[in-house]
């Protein structure tokens, strides 16, 4: 390889993407970033945003690293999915997390759970190949030095619980948490760290901002990680922001989880939370067994590597090492959306 393109259509993919981004240029890899211009805002100066195809071919990207679960098939290179979040649940398999879209040459997964349903589609499909890498947004949750994370703790020995939530509304707890939360983060037992999908309701977001305050700060979802890394407990919903918290082996209580595994200590309402999180915070030892078991299950590769990975799967994909893969299915419609999103990104 000698040039890859980051494909970053929302804010949260850029805690995602910017780890490969990192491998990339120590390889000696000339990188890019497409992104729209919600997102742009973020970028770092060492970031180049290009701004129309053209520059795009001027790269002559190999690869394509995508986040969502869409990529325009114009650009050039081989489209890699290395997935915007871990499978939540929030869906049924079909319409969630292995849902395909006859996009990508290749799947980077991140652990047994996921890796073997998709190399079973693989098998039936034959369009794409499969690796097993670890997710590159981890990266720095295990080989990171950690300072941005400690900067966001309280300079005593208190816990810091962090709430997060899904944005999808059906699933959500934020409106049924907020008053919970005001009551609790101006308590003075525990110091808090609040976040919000960048999708959810802007006033609900606004309402969440109210409540920083000594005890408690909100954060924009690109510090996701510093919060992951910072919080000792997690409150939380339906989210696969609990499975990035959970790899870390700290437990997560949950309010009405979708599907409520052993490794969470899952609550009916907000009335519960306040004991969960001491139950939680005391670490016993049946839910401390469990949480590893899941976090081997989903990631269990937890040694800031998954970038090199990714690229190394990349090399052996543009190298022929997965064999002849089929043509990918024609899909028109959704080459037709791709491609009018791709002329917003992309106008020149």
């Amino acid at each position: 390889m000698h040039a890859c393109l980051l494909f970053a259509t929302e804010l949260y993919a850029l805690p995602i993407l910017r780890p490969l981004a990192a491998a990339a240029a120590r390889q000696g890899l000339r990188v890019g970033w497409v992104v729209p211009e919600a997102v742009a805002a973020y970028l770092h100066a060492d970031e180049p945003r290009l701004r129309s195809l053209r520059e795009v071919k001027r790269l002559a990207p190999d690869a394509v690293f995508c986040a969502a679960n869409w990529v325009a098939p114009a650009l050039p290179g081989a489209k890699v999915q290395v997935f915007h979040g871990f499978n939540a649940e929030k869906r049924e398999p079909d319409r969630g997390h292995f849902r395909l879209r006859g996009f990508f040459d290749l799947y980077c997964t991140q652990g047994p759970s996921t890796t073997a349903p998709f190399r079973e589609l693989a098998a039936q499909h034959r369009y794409f190949a499969v690796e097993e890498t670890g997710w590159p947004k981890l990266d720095p949750l295990f080989a990171g030095d950690g300072v941005a994370a400690a900067a966001l703790r309280p300079g005593d020995a208190r816990p810091v619980a962090m709430y997060a939530s899904t944005f999808t509304e059906s699933l959500s707890s934020a409106r049924a948490m907020l008053e919970p939360l005001r009551e609790l983060t101006a308590r003075a037992d525990r110091y808090w760290l609040l976040t919000l999908h960048p999708k959810c309701d802007p006033a609900l977001i606004a309402a969440y901002r109210e409540l920083e305050g000594p005890h408690a700060r909100f954060l924009e979802s690109d510090r996701l990680l510093d919060m992951l890394r910072a919080a000792d407990v997690m409150v939380c919903d339906t989210s696969s922001a609990i499975d990035e918290f959970a790899v870390q082996l700290k437990p997560v209580v949950t309010i009405r989880n979708r599907r409520p595994k052993p490794f969470m200590l899952d609550v009916q309402g907000p009335a519960e939370v306040d004991a969960a999180i001491d139950r939680a915070l005391a670490r016993p030892d049946a839910l401390m067994v469990a949480l590893r078991a899941h976090a081997d299950a989903i990631h269990p590769l937890r040694d800031g590597h998954a970038s090199e990975r990714v690229l190394a799967a990349t090399q052996t994909l543009l190298d022929g090492g997965y064999g002849k893969l089929a043509r990918k299915p024609l899909n028109l419609w959704r080459r037709w959306q791709a491609r009018g999103e791709l002329r917003a990104l992309l106008p020149g």
